[in-house]
């Protein structure tokens, strides 16, 4: 027996197949021939042999993958065309179809890794660079899709009404009588809010806050893109100023009274700079904080020259 012919392999008829690389070199050159004269179907029967009596050659596997993908063989060919890239060094042509395979199923991670291997080896090829320009745009179709799934799910959602959850008739009653409908309107409004309604208190509050955490959301969330502009504007506003340094410190550095502290816990205000974006109505909207309070966080501000946001005139 010739020196290279070596394991007993399992051809696709479920017998035994010694492998003999000789025999495949064999098959292969009839396959050529078969596809020379047009006749596709017996150069794949060839090919497939080809493969059969050495698995690893990756010649044969990529020949035999794309006179598959020519015949519509899709599944098989792909699976040709990865057993062809696990042989080392990779076929470059093989890595580029099994990309433009991965592409056309929506796999553009696998098409990318595909990619980026050729241009590993080399980075100037003409077809791998014109194919990864075609994966990249694919992956912007494909976040900018799932960012507008995102969003219709989301408005879907923020557009159910509040009736549909399952609230005591008091939390009902006092939602519609604040024109609160749907489950966006209940995220626009803080906790602060919800307590200064006159008969609307602690329980029928922590009743929300519960329905709400069930799905993920929190009283005061579709404020919270507003408020991190405002603290935006105000970080801008005063950079390169003495003052710049001051905003990011904690709130508790004011010690400011208890009362104080409490109200701006419910506005959720962390640092000097989330006080500063805050305007004096929103603080004055906050059940106990009155005057007294509002005239001691002034003070503290005006102490390190800074103020509360000025909406300025109507």
């Amino acid at each position: 027996m010739a020196q290279d012919v070596m394991d007993i392999l399992i051809g696709s008829s479920g017998q035994a197949v010694t492998r003999d690389p000789q025999a495949s070199r064999d098959h292969f050159v009839a396959a050529c021939n078969a596809e020379r004269t047009g006749n596709r179907w017996a150069a794949i029967q060839e090919f497939r042999r080809s493969v059969q009596f050495d698995p690893e050659n990756p010649e044969a596997l990529f020949k035999l993958a794309y006179a598959l993908d020519l015949v519509g063989e899709e599944e098989e060919a792909l699976a040709m065309y990865e057993r062809c890239v696990e042989q080392q060094p990779a076929h470059v042509n093989a890595l580029i179809n099994l990309a433009i395979c991965y592409e056309d199923r929506g796999m553009y991670r696998r098409a990318e890794k595909c990619l980026r291997q050729v241009l590993e080896t080399v980075p100037n090829h003409a077809r791998a660079l014109r194919y990864m320009k075609d994966v990249e745009a694919s992956f912007e179709m494909e976040v900018d899709e799932e960012i507008e799934r995102d969003a219709t799910k989301r408005n879907a959602m923020l557009d159910t009404p509040v009736t549909d959850f399952e609230l005591s008739v008091r939390a009902r009653n006092c939602l519609k009588k604040m024109n609160i409908r749907s489950l966006g309107d209940l995220l626009r409004i803080t906790e602060a809010e919800l307590l200064g309604y006159k008969n609307f208190g602690e329980t029928s509050l922590q009743e929300i806050k519960d329905m709400l955490t069930a799905r993920g959301l929190r009283l005061g969330q579709g404020l919270d893109e507003q408020h991190n502009v405002l603290r935006n504007a105000v970080y801008e506003q005063l950079r390169g100023t003495p003052q710049e340094h001051l905003l990011n410190k904690p709130v508790s550095d004011l010690e400011l009274s208890v009362r104080a502290r409490k109200a701006l816990q419910l506005l959720d205000v962390q640092t000097i700079g989330d006080l500063c974006a805050r305007t004096e109505a929103e603080l004055l909207g906050v059940k106990n904080f009155g005057t007294t309070s509002l005239v001691e966080v002034r003070d503290k501000l005006g102490e390190l020259g800074l103020s509360l946001r000025d909406i300025g005139p109507e």
